[in-house]
């Protein structure tokens, strides 16, 4: 990508777990028809990219953040409103919405019911919801050692750890959706290199930096935040490749759940 391409989409380019989660969104999406009225809820680890990347899919959509950090920046590159929403009265009218997806919001409040519930009210009979969440599972290696290093929930902005598959489903049926499917990604190896990631971002870099970095930014979420550690991230991205080569490793453990959980539900 040339120099003129967003810093969105370039350092969307020099992730893992985001790209991951986008190819398991498409696996589960499928085709997307052009009149499809589609809705992105995100809570604030989120600059945009990911909206531009599912827009390429086709369909109308509509864009909302729980919260205002990257709004401004996500609103200028996509060239759309980004509303900033409450979890318990979103925006939108009843039966409005033919796919709804949820990216990484649920763990971040103490009534993920009421949310569940609010996008049950926005989804279209026989609509689509699809929520992703981190798994949370406390006895997975990884999440033992993000604990052991001082990555707690409280660092990554989060009130419970996340979601099993199981208790997904459960929200959704107490929200009158019907599960239908279910998908897991991101095995150990991606884990760890994230978590070193975010390990260096929040303890050394954040702490370093001159631009404020609010509680529970676990990576530059604005252009401003990205340039204070622009040294750092042109080495992160010389060696990228390498990071890609021992992602890939997780196809080792194709026998195992991975750390991030897809659920999907009809109305």
């Amino acid at each position: 990508m040339s120099h003129n391409t967003p810093w969105q989409l370039r350092m969307f380019r020099k992730t893992l777990k985001k790209q991951l989660r986008l190819h398991n969104l498409k696996k589960m999406l499928g085709a997307i028809k052009p009149g499809d009225k589609c809705l992105l809820v995100t809570s604030g680890d989120n600059n945009g990219a990911m909206n531009y990347n599912l827009r390429a899919l086709g369909g109308q959509w509509s864009w909302a953040d729980l919260e205002d950090t990257s709004i401004a920046e996500m609103s200028e590159l996509l060239g759309d409103e980004v509303k900033h929403v409450t979890y318990d009265k979103l925006p939108y009218p009843d039966d409005y919405f033919d796919i709804v997806i949820s990216i990484d919001c649920l763990e971040h409040m103490e009534h993920p019911v009421v949310f569940t519930k609010e996008l049950q009210r926005i989804t279209k009979p026989n609509g689509r919801v699809i929520i992703t969440v981190p798994g949370g599972q406390k006895t997975k290696i990884a999440n033992i050692i993000k604990n052991m290093v001082g990555m707690t929930k409280e660092k990554y902005g989060h009130v419970v750890d996340g979601y099993s598959a199981r208790e997904l489903n459960s929200f959704m049926e107490q929200a009158n959706f019907k599960p239908v499917g279910k998908r897991t990604f991101s095995r150990f190896f991606t884990e760890m290199l994230e978590l070193g990631i975010n390990f260096m971002y929040v303890m050394v870099l954040a702490k370093k930096s001159k631009v404020e970095v609010e509680e529970g930014t676990i990576a530059p979420a604005t252009e401003e935040q990205l340039r204070s550690v622009e040294k750092t991230y042109k080495m992160y991205s010389l060696i990228y490749p390498f990071f890609k080569i021992i992602s890939s490793l997780d196809y080792l453990l194709f026998f195992t759940r991975g750390y991030v959980v897809i659920v999907e539900g009809r109305k």
